[in-house]
């Protein structure tokens, strides 16, 4: 999690229930070539897949496919973002004419969907925020929980925009500085959090329960106003303010559970969330 959590940047795609990477890039969407190739072919081995088209692709017509794609970090299943061939809409459209495959003209329609939406979001950022509480309304979660997610992302948004400001670079150093606030608030670093919860590719946060979800909240907010208040600046001065501000939540977490007899932090997760839903319905 996340050096630019939920990052309104880079999302996961559903096409026919099968995930797409993508992340925008200069105002508009690229994906993850791999990802398309796998959904359009159901290669087993979509890497070497893409590889081999690439050369035959080169060898039949003389065109260098990789030359329409850019290398965009994208997060992988161990949770770590890497270099990832992306493509944008009019080269994955390019691409798709070299994938014989019955599925080339309905991810047309998803595809060219997709785009527009990016440009509804764009015109209208409030059009973003309602799509992403009707996503997360579609996988069972409650209004409640779905409105602390939706603060949190603008808590994260608001401390990673100081950090930027503040001469602290994204990805590794968002991601050091993250962790900093999540052990003093949670005794845990994300990656081992995520371990606990028994999460893999998973985005921690979507699976914290409210208390988790503020406390989280909080160290956040906390590293933001020690950060403005103190003027901190480069890396190592963020630091320090990202383990001040976890101290802030990690003090008021013990002395919640010192209160209430029992721990915050929960495996509890939501990955079956549809089907908890669905048995509660069906009780009553």
């Amino acid at each position: 999690m996340d050096s630019k959590e939920m990052d309104t940047t880079n999302k996961i795609a559903i096409f026919k229930g099968k995930e797409i990477r993508k992340t925008i890039h200069n105002g508009e969407w690229w994906f993850s070539v791999v990802d398309v190739v796998a959904v359009l072919t159901d290669s087993t081995n979509p890497r070497d897949y893409w590889y081999k088209m690439k050369i035959r692709v080169k060898s039949e017509d003389g065109i260098e496919l990789s030359t329409n794609c850019l290398q965009l970090k994208l997060e992988s299943t161990d949770g770590k973002k890497y270099k990832t061939d992306c493509a944008n809409t009019e080269s994955v459209f390019r691409l798709i004419q070299s994938i014989p495959s019955p599925k080339a003209e309905p991810f047309k329609r998803w595809l060219a969907k997709v785009g527009y939406e990016r440009i509804q979001e764009i015109e209208d950022p409030e059009i973003a925020s309602k799509r992403m509480r009707e996503i997360y309304r579609a996988k069972g979660y409650s209004d409640a929980w779905i409105e602390k997610r939706m603060r949190g992302i603008a808590v994260r948004d608001e401390l990673t925009n100081e950090w930027g400001q503040r001469g602290v670079k994204e990805q590794v150093e968002y991601s050091i500085l993250t962790a900093e606030i999540s052990k003093a608030t949670f005794g845990m670093t994300p990656s081992k959090y995520k371990e606990y919860k028994g999460l893999q590719r998973e985005n921690l946060r979507d699976h914290m329960t409210d208390l988790e979800l503020i406390f989280t909240m909080l160290g956040e907010a906390s590293t933001t106003k020690i950060a403005v208040t103190k003027d901190a600046q480069g890396f190592d001065e963020n630091k320090v303010a990202a383990k001040k501000g976890g101290e802030v939540a990690g003090s008021a977490r013990k002395d919640l559970e010192s209160k209430i007899g029992d721990k915050i932090t929960t495996k509890e997760n939501y990955i079956e969330v549809p089907e908890k839903v669905k048995r509660i319905k069906g009780k009553k």
